[in-house]
């Protein structure tokens, strides 16, 4: 196999030839067809997370084809297309697992950081955390939904029912979960970058009502907001613009700092809560609503080679959608 080596936080992933990979059991090991990059990708790979694994190769957000299987896992699971996300493993034991709330666990494991991820040619995965998958579709346009898609899809469903939703960063999340708010009925309004006229107008592309930038006021008040932007500056510029009872939620996994605020902005039975991995029940519920939904991904394409690039772009900001990697 050839995959693309972390070997150090801040220093360039190298590109290395290893033994292909031997699934345990109730593991597979899949041949990559398509694996998007994350804004996760870049916290581990510039040391703003902890305890990660290294070497380590980066990467969850895969989608394969499972070319073998380990102890207990049936043959005819050999030729399925399946999807690997960041969640890769749970304890089934602590408090957590045991009343539904797996991706709280004490014990986890996370793909493309505590384990070998996507960035590779072929990878091995937990056959109980890798979701079956259109065998029809683009794998290079599915790609982007293992996790820019659930995470959004979990941060919504904790933003409530509210019509007027707010998304702060519009990347390869936010561009996703509006198409789906856009087809449950809801009016979406875009924040970017100010003066990231590119992205405003990729959000009005994807018909949104409003777009602006983080440090405008949208027309009216919003019942929500979600904050897919790893700045946590954008919190209580979030909070202005909520109505009283909204929420802000925090869909990141690594944030900066929060700033001091006033008491009064969190006022009015205002709210703020984070969202923290995922659970398979967001899958088994997201995958059938973005069918539905007709969710079309933007993706850039890029060699596997050229990882390093694709990391690059999505640091500097020039990505429209998701950055995809095919070997």
């Amino acid at each position: 196999m050839k995959a693309m080596i972390l070997e150090a936080v801040g220093m360039p992933l190298r590109p290395v030839d290893r033994p292909d990979p031997v699934p345990g059991k109730g593991q597979l090991m899949l041949r990559v067809e398509a694996c998007a990059v994350c804004r996760t990708d870049l916290h581990v790979c510039d040391g703003d997370l902890a305890n990660l694994k290294l070497p380590l190769v980066p990467g969850h957000e895969i989608v394969g084809v499972v070319e073998a299987v380990g102890e207990g896992i049936a043959v005819s699971r050999l030729g399925q297309r399946v999807g690997v996300p960041w969640l890769g493993h749970t304890c089934g034991r602590c408090s957590f697992c045991r009343s539904g709330d797996e991706n709280l666990c004490d014990e986890p494991q996370f793909t493309g950081y505590t384990r070998d991820g996507g960035f590779a040619t072929h990878v091995v995965a937990d056959a109980d955390y890798a979701f079956v998958l259109d065998s029809a579709a683009d794998p290079v346009a599915l790609a982007p939904l293992l996790c820019a898609g659930l995470i959004g899809w979990r941060s919504l469903k904790k933003a409530g029912d509210g019509k007027k939703i707010g998304l702060y960063g519009f990347g390869a999340a936010a561009h996703i979960i509006a198409q789906i708010c856009r087809w449950q009925g809801r009016d979406v309004y875009a924040f970017s970058r100010p003066g990231d006229e590119a992205a405003q107008r990729f959000a009005l592309d994807l018909g949104v009502v409003w777009a602006g930038g983080s440090d405008e006021q949208p027309p009216v008040a919003l019942d929500a907001a979600i904050i897919f932007a790893p700045i946590g500056e954008l919190v209580p510029s979030a909070l202005k613009v909520v109505r009283k009872g909204g929420r802000v939620i925090c869909g990141g996994i690594h944030m900066s700092d929060l700033p001091a605020m006033p008491y009064a902005l969190i006022w009015g039975e205002r709210s703020v809560a984070s969202v923290a991995n995922l659970t398979r029940k967001d899958a088994e519920e997201f995958f059938p609503v973005a069918l539905q939904a007709g969710v079309h991904t933007h993706t850039k394409i890029y060699r596997l080679a050229d990882a390093n690039a694709a990391l690059d772009d999505l640091r500097a900001g020039r990505l429209s959608g998701a950055a995809v990697l095919i070997p």
